[in-house]
């Protein structure tokens, strides 16, 4: 049975491998971030093997799916040679939307690992619960919050001096 659980520190769900994972997302976010992405790294890995691994693209495709989460599962699936990423975790540092949480479920996928939770569209926990939903096929085991205040800072001084951009835009077009 899938469950959701909250990291704590010394939490025993959460190996060293988790840690060392997310901490590779988070330095994937933050690739994004250099490049006006928003700041998502997401790492697909089976035992302490990284299988695939990406961060959001979608402003610089111009694709509306360009999620790290897809598109590290879908990279995933191509390196395996299987859809089904039973035997895999991925570590997120935002908590993934319903897109990408209904993906997981579709993908079978073993275990999310996220940072930090998204008031605006979290899917796992926040707003809904779709990967632990009990009327669907799959169910992901999700640990919550792992390295979530640098996950959440990350996010939090992307938005800051996207803000602080978009006001110095407005003054010159309006100078």
């Amino acid at each position: 049975m899938a469950e959701l659980r909250l990291a704590r520190e010394n939490d025993p769900n959460v190996t060293a491998t988790d840690l060392a994972m997310m901490e590779r997302a988070i330095a994937l976010a933050s690739k994004a971030a250099a490049i006006g992405e928003v700041p998502v790294g997401a790492v697909v890995y089976k035992g302490d093997r990284i299988v695939a691994e990406a961060s959001n693209n979608r402003e610089a495709t111009r694709d509306p799916v360009g999620h790290a989460e897809l598109l590290a599962m879908s990279a995933a699936g191509k390196v395996l040679g299987d859809w089904r990423l039973t035997d895999c975790s991925l570590a997120v540092t935002l908590e993934p939307c319903p897109m990408c949480a209904g993906a997981m479920v579709n993908a079978r996928l073993g275990r999310l690992i996220y940072g930090t939770d998204d008031p605006k569209a979290g899917a796992c926990k926040t707003l809904f619960h779709i990967p632990t939903d009990e009327r669907l096929n799959h169910r992901v085991t999700i640990i919550q919050g792992v390295l979530a205040n640098q996950c959440r800072q990350q996010l939090r001084e992307f938005f800051q001096q996207r803000r602080r951009q978009n006001k110095h835009a407005q003054k010159s077009r309006t100078a």
